[in-house]
C-alpha cells in the first residue's frame, strides 16, 4: 500500500515510517527539513518519496494535495504538529497561528481531500494524530490542547459518518500521552512523567489502525486517566492539568 505521512522527519512520524517500511509499504514522507528526509530516504528499504513542505502555509498544503492527487494514497497519516507553552495572554500570536494552521488546517485539508478520493475507490485508512491533551482543556498550553481536541472530535465524527455511508474506509485517531520526541524542545517544556518511546507508540498505533480501532490510546496510564477524568468536575480537572503543566516548566 502507498502511505502518506506528514511530520515524518522525527518522532512518531519517523518511527511510523520505519515500521511501515519493514512491512514493505511504499512511503511518501512530508516535512520541512530536507536533509533529514534525504537521510531517512537512504536508510529505508522500500520506495520512499520525499516532499519538503511547510504545512503552516495553507497554500502549500493545497499545492501538496494537487501534487499527490493522482498518487492513489491508501493510508493517510496526519502526524505533523507542535505546541507552545505559557499563559495565553503572553504567548506569541504568530507562532500560535502557525500552530493552528499546522495542527488543524493542514489536517482538515488533507483529510477532506484524500477522504474524497478514498470514497471513490471505497478503500483506505486515515490515522490522525491528536493527543491525550484532546480530552480536556489545558491551562498553560491552551491553544495546543484546543487544536488537538479539534482533531479528536473531527476524526471520531468522520469515523461514524463513513460507517453510516457503509464505506470500506477505516478512520482512527491516535491520542498518546507524553512521548519521547522533539516536541518538548519546540514547546519549551519538559515532561513531568516518564514518556513512552516513539517506536512503541508508532507500532501500537499502526497495529491498531489495521485492526480498525477508532480511538487509539497507547499506555495503561493514559487509558486510566481518560476513564477516571469523567468522574472529576471541570474545575477540579482544570486545577490538576494546571499543576501538571506548571511542573513541565521546571
Amino acid at each position: 500500500m502507498k502511505v502518506l505521512i506528514t511530520g515524518a522527519s522525527s518522532g512518531i512520524g519517523l518511527a511510523m515510517a520505519k515500521y511501515l517500511s519493514l512491512q514493505k509499504h511504499e512511503l511518501i514522507l512530508v516535512a520541512r527539513n530536507k536533509e533529514k528526509l534525504e537521510t531517512i530516504q537512504e536508510q529505508l528499504n522500500t520506495k520512499v518519496t520525499i516532499i519538503v513542505a511547510d504545512l503552516a502555509n495553507e497554500q502549500k498544503v493545497k499545492e501538496l494535495y494537487v501534487y499527490l492527487k493522482n498518487e492513489n494514497i491508501d493510508i493517510l497519516i496526519n502526524n505533523a504538529g507542535f505546541g507552545e507553552f505559557g499563559f495565553f495572554a503572553d504567548t506569541d500570536l504568530t507562532k500560535e497561528l502557525e500552530m493552528i494552521n499546522t495542527n488543524i488546517k493542514a489536517v482538515h485539508i488533507l483529510t477532506k481531500s484524500i477522504l474524497k478520493d478514498m470514497e471513490k475507490k471505497n478503500s483506505g485508512y486515515i490515522l490522525n494524530v491528536a493527543s491525550s491533551a484532546a480530552f480536556q482543556p489545558g491551562p498553560l498550553m491552551s491553544t495546543y490542547y484546543a487544536t488537538k481536541s479539534y482533531v479528536y472530535q473531527l476524526t471520531e465524527a468522520l469515523y461514524y459518518e463513513e460507517k453510516k455511508k457503509k464505506k470500506n474506509i477505516h478512520i482512527s485517531v491516535l491520542c498518546p500521552g507524553p512521548v519521547d520526541t522533539n516536541f518538548n524542545n519546540v514547546a519549551g517544556v519538559k515532561f513531568s512523567v516518564k514518556p513512552l518511546s516513539s517506536s512503541y507508540v508508532a507500532k501500537y498505533a499502526i497495529d491498531n489502525m489495521f485492526k480498525n480501532k477508532m480511538l487509539i490510546i497507547p499506555g495503561f496510564k493514559m487509558k486510566c486517566a481518560k476513564f477516571f477524568s469523567r468522574f472529576v468536575s471541570d474545575k477540579t480537572l482544570l486545577r490538576i492539568i494546571y499543576r501538571i503543566q506548571k511542573r513541565k516548566n521546571h
